[in-house]
């Protein structure tokens, strides 16, 4: 070959590798996991009890930016807004497990009579079990993942105590927590165990920066909250979530958003995990 035809190809030929590392990036995330349509980083928006705000002012927000959403439901407080929760699973949202009478520890005075310290693992099965069968009963769905209530994940007390994890394990794709510190590592999280950020009080910018540190990493954002609105006490801001959404929708920021369910089926498909 000429030198002069050379001189013109190796140029192009340098050009056309710098392409090729972006394209990959684009691809694989920081941590080697590869998340779906070249995104950077997944968020699964969760909220906790069925709060009345969620269907009277969520199901309309996540509806106008198409995007779909976890509830992690009590089954009598379904009851407040049945139609309600029957929109919500025909518009696609998930709907999971909290428990049937949410046993939280006895430190809560709400829960004092209904304490995680007088509880056994059976006692905590049947809790898993009957509300499965009235999420079923009232919405036709069986529940795939389960938030645990308060994050906390233990039964008994002092030298008795057991965790309640492996009863998660065996009985739901996926097991929440709450008030975590960080985005989920899709290649070593526990299922059973993933860490819940709260999302209540958060403005938009504190979202976005949690989830540029988590597309850092190419994590998983799961977030967790209560209410949906105004702000107020245990309340996502409906400003700051409409702003984020929003946001996510722009190609260029990378960001799956998506259920727990879905984020959770595709991490245990796609690091080799088995059903």
């Amino acid at each position: 070959m000429a030198l002069h035809s050379m001189n013109r190809i190796l140029p192009a030929l340098a050009g056309f590798c710098l392409l090729i590392p972006g394209a990959l990036r684009a691809q694989t995330t920081p941590g080697g996991f590869r998340w779906p349509d070249g995104k950077r980083v997944a968020v699964s928006f969760s909220f906790d009890d069925a709060r009345t705000s969620q269907v009277d002012a969520g199901l309309a927000l996540f509806e106008k930016h198409g995007v779909k959403a976890t509830f992690y439901v009590s089954p009598r407080s379904v009851e407040k807004r049945l139609e309600g929760w029957k929109k919500a699973v025909a518009a696609g949202h998930e709907i999971g497990n909290h428990s049937n009478t949410h046993p939280c520890t006895a430190n809560f005075g709400f829960s004092a009579a209904n304490a995680l310290e007088d509880y056994t693992l059976a006692r905590m099965d049947q809790e898993f079990d009957n509300a499965n069968r009235a999420i079923e009963r009232m919405l036709g769905v069986r529940a795939a993942t389960f938030a645990y209530p308060c994050g906390q994940k233990f039964v008994g007390r002092g030298t008795e105590v057991k965790s309640y994890v492996p009863l998660v394990a065996r009985k739901f794709l996926a097991g929440r927590g709450f008030r975590d510190e960080m985005a989920n590592d899709p290649k070593v999280c526990d299922l059973a165990q993933l860490l819940g950020v709260e999302s209540d009080g958060l403005s938009f910018e504190q979202m976005r920066e949690m989830t540029g540190t988590a597309a850092a990493r190419g994590g998983w954002l799961v977030f967790a909250g209560h209410e949906i609105g105004a702000p107020g006490r245990q309340t996502t801001q409906a400003a700051a979530l409409e702003q984020f959404l929003r946001y996510a929708a722009d190609p260029a920021n990378g960001i799956w958003i998506d259920t727990v369910r879905a984020v959770g089926e595709y991490v245990r498909t796609h690091r080799g995990g088995r059903p």
